[in-house]
């Protein structure tokens, strides 16, 4: 059985009780980074054996982890936050169990995308989710073209260091939409704004962004 388990986003209180007792019967841990993933464990007072797997090993990994599962293992894939496979790692691995008929279940629990949209007084009736948008500027421009006239709500993350960029950007192509911006939700440090994106970027290139956010962006009214 491959184990997919949502953990907390931010508060280590918000783990659920199935989680803390499957965590506690796996065999092994499948994580991103195996110190984040410890602390959480220290915090439950479990001790387990983890393997990292990520992007950048996946590919190599699943083999042995497919092979791991076929001989009775009982595995945990967990993120360092929030539930497993949403942009991170793991739907390749998922994808060969199906293949193979390895049985597979999901604990659900904290996300960071329901989070953003449960707070947010933007309509969300229907959203879409966009991850994380490009890097490069041309590219980004692209992805924010190719949606501005899609209705519902549009959430994507970003990182501190492009934030300012991707809302400018977003005002640029979608107009001065409203917006609201997620940081460290959960945590002691919680901020959610709601604004214009033109506040949202005056308001963050003020102050040096921290921590990872989450956006919730007004879709199109056509």
């Amino acid at each position: 059985m491959l184990y997919i388990i949502a953990t907390p986003i931010g508060n280590l209180e918000d783990i659920s009780f199935r989680a803390v007792r499957i965590l506690k019967e796996v065999d092994l841990v499948l994580c991103e980074d195996t110190r984040k993933t410890g602390l959480l464990l220290k915090y439950l007072g479990i001790k387990k054996k983890m393997t990292s797997f990520y992007e950048h090993n996946e590919e190599r990994k699943k083999s042995w982890v497919l092979e791991e599962l076929k001989n009775g293992r009982a595995i945990a894939l967990l993120s360092n936050a929030g539930t497993p496979t949403i942009s991170d790692p793991g739907y390749r691995l998922i994808r060969e169990c199906r293949k193979q008929k390895i049985e597979i279940t999901s604990l659900p629990g904290p996300s960071s995308i329901i989070n953003a949209v449960s707070l947010t007084s933007i309509p969300h009736d229907k959203f879409s989710f966009l991850g994380y948008l490009p890097r490069k500027r041309s590219a980004r421009r692209k992805v924010l073209e190719r949606i501005k006239k899609r209705e519902g709500a549009l959430i994507f993350f970003e990182s501190p260091f492009r934030i300012v960029s991707s809302l400018k950007d977003a005002k640029d192509i979608l107009g001065n939409r409203k917006v609201c911006v997620g940081r460290e939700m959960t945590k002691k440090f919680e901020e959610v704004s709601e604004m214009n994106l033109e506040e949202a970027i005056g308001h963050f290139a003020q102050k040096k962004p921290k921590g990872e956010f989450t956006i919730v962006l007004e879709g199109s009214e056509a």
